[in-house]
This record gives structure tokens, C-alpha cells and sequence, in this order.
């Protein structure tokens, strides 16, 4: 498992923890409808931590007979088990509390409590977002992309998740404050049945995007144009190519690729040294720590190169 994606897992796993057992404490006391949605949303967030370990373990187990590809799309797998339980435990339970505390009879709460165990859990989940943050800037600036576009596009579902998941947390954090302020000034309890709701209807979001992200990394995802012009640029560049005329990547993990190509070996060999430079050019870019497989044929006299 990359040091980063560990880092970025251990430390949520940890603030997630500790603010999930907070917020129990404060629901169970102040009886607020927005703390037990906070709750039940940290609590999921625990344990999708758990899964997205799980995740990068199996997924980054060596590829062997049964599996020539590796393992990397379990991954994928198992951040979508992540993805549904963030949806079935906290999307839905806050949405279900909300609505029945709408007709519920209203109960005294201690705001005091309420608002020191929600400002403790922002201090703890914006340290664990902050972590998530700096390594998608890096992997952006590396792509040459937004931070917010590299998030939505990388192949590392453990980052996308638990950078979806620590924003959710801390503006749930602030519709939960909100509508305890509302119940406050108001008198209304309705305001605190309104923001378990809405905190519902956010992880509920969160939940369909990463589903649907990891579906498509399934399914199969092909990969962004500046690294399919570096393939191509190192394909051409190669002293033993002459031309490019085909080029299909994928990924089979995070950051694994598997790349299919059809090329012209230059100069004008026998059949054997041809397969024997051909086979040469494929390890050379399996050597690739990010390269799982390298399937190379031979291109037809008539086909155009491709070009960057």
C-alpha cells in the first residue's frame, strides 16, 4: 500500500473513531435529531475506513496464474462496499430519523454539549480532510490537474473516498450546527429534524458518486489523455519503433495500466529477431512500477502512426 494512502486511511480511521463515540455520547444526551445523524455518519465512515484497508491490502497482492492482471480492481470492489455502506447506514438512518422526529414531541436539549462535541469533531475531521487535500494537490499538480478534477478522475478509489467522505463530514457538521441554532432561536424542533435530513440527503450524494465512480473503474476506465501521450511519446521515442498505429490502456487498479499496442519494428529483420524485439520492448515497459501488462503486435505496412 502507497505510504500516502495509508497515512490518509489511518489518520480518518482515527478521527472518525473518535468523533463517532463523541457524537453518540452528545445524541444520547441532548436527543437532537442532527447529533444522531452525525453520529450514525461517523459511525459509517468508521467503518468504511475498515473497508477501504481491506481495499488496499487485497488489491495490491502480486498478480499470479489465476490472476495475470494482479488483484487492483478488488480494490475497486471493496470501496464500493465502503460506498454502500456509507449510503445504508449513513444516508438513510439520518434521513428516517429526521422524518420521524418531525412529528416526534419535542425534547429539551442541552445545546451546550451539542456544540462543543460538533466544533471538537470539525477541529478532528478538517485534520483528517487537510491530509486527504494535500495528497490530491500533489497527485494534481503531477497530472497537471485541478485538485477537485484529480479527485473525481484518479484511479486511487481510497483517496477519492476518504476526500468525498471527509468533505460530507465537515459541511454535515455545519447543517447539523445549523439546525441546532434554528431549534435554538426558534423554539422549533422542526429545524433539527430538517438538518438529520439534509445530512441524509448529502451522504446519500456522496454515496451514488462513489458507487458510480467505482463502477466505472470496473467496468473499465480509460485513462487520461496526458498519460496516454506519455505511453504514445515513449512508444515512439523507443530507438526500436518506428511507428505507433494502435494504443488501448486501461487501468486494473490504481495506477496499474495494461497496455495493448500495435507497432513497427524499424529496419527490416527476420521473423525471429522481430518477436525477440518485440518481447524485449515489453519488459522494458513492464519495468514500469505502474505498468501490470504489455501486449505488443505488429502494425500493417498501410496503417498511419498515431501521434501525441
Amino acid at each position: 500500500m502507497p505510504a500516502g494512502s495509508l497515512l490518509t486511511v489511518v489518520i480518518a480511521f482515527t478521527a472518525n473513531l473518535v468523533v463517532a463515540i463523541a457524537k453518540s455520547i452528545a445524541a444520547a444526551i441532548t436527543g437532537s435529531a442532527s447529533m444522531v445523524a452525525e453520529a450514525a455518519h461517523s459511525w459509517a465512515d468508521t467503518g468504511n475506513e475498515i473497508f477501504l484497508l481491506v481495499a488496499e491490502k487485497r488489491g495490491s497482492r502480486r498478480r499470479d496464474r489465476q490472476h495475470p492482471y494482479g488483484y487492483g480492481r478488488e480494490t475497486y470492489i471493496w470501496s464500493m462496499f465502503a460506498a454502500f455502506g456509507l449510503f445504508t447506514i449513513g444516508s438513510v438512518v439520518s434521513i428516517m430519523h429526521g422524518i420521524q422526529q418531525l412529528t416526534a414531541e419535542e425534547a429539551e436539549a442541552d445545546y451546550t454539549i451539542a456544540y462543543v462535541v460538533l466544533a471538537i469533531a470539525f477541529v478532528l475531521e478538517g485534520t483528517s480532510f487537510v491530509q486527504a487535500l494535500r495528497q490530491a494537490s500533489r497527485g494534481g499538480e503531477r497530472m497537471k490537474m485541478r485538485t477537485l478534477s484529480y479527485v473525481s478522475r484518479t484511479s486511487n478509489p481510497t483517496l477519492r473516498a476518504v476526500f468525498a467522505e471527509d468533505a460530507a463530514a465537515l459541511l454535515g457538521l455545519l447543517l447539523a450546527a445549523g439546525g441546532l441554532a434554528l431549534h435554538q432561536i426558534t423554539g422549533d424542533a422542526i429545524w433539527d429534524a430538517a438538518g438529520s435530513i439534509l445530512i441524509g440527503v448529502l451522504l446519500g450524494l456522496v454515496a451514488v458518486f462513489l458507487i458510480t465512480r467505482n463502477s466505472e473503474f470496473l467496468r473499465g476506465q480509460r485513462v487520461a489523455t496526458s498519460t496516454r501521450v506519455q505511453v504514445l511519446r515513449e512508444l515512439l521515442d523507443h530507438p526500436s519503433v518506428d511507428r505507433v498505429t494502435y494504443l488501448h490502456i486501461e487501468y486494473v487498479g490504481p495506477a496499474q495500466l495494461f497496455i495493448v499496442a500495435a507497432v513497427d519494428i524499424t529496419g527490416d529483420r527476420p521473423e525471429h529477431q522481430v518477436a525477440e524485439r518485440l518481447r524485449g520492448l515489453e519488459a522494458e515497459l513492464e519495468a514500469h512500477d505502474n505498468v501490470t501488462e504489455v501486449v505488443l503486435t505488429l502494425s500493417t505496412r498501410d496503417e498511419r502512426s498515431l501521434v501525441p
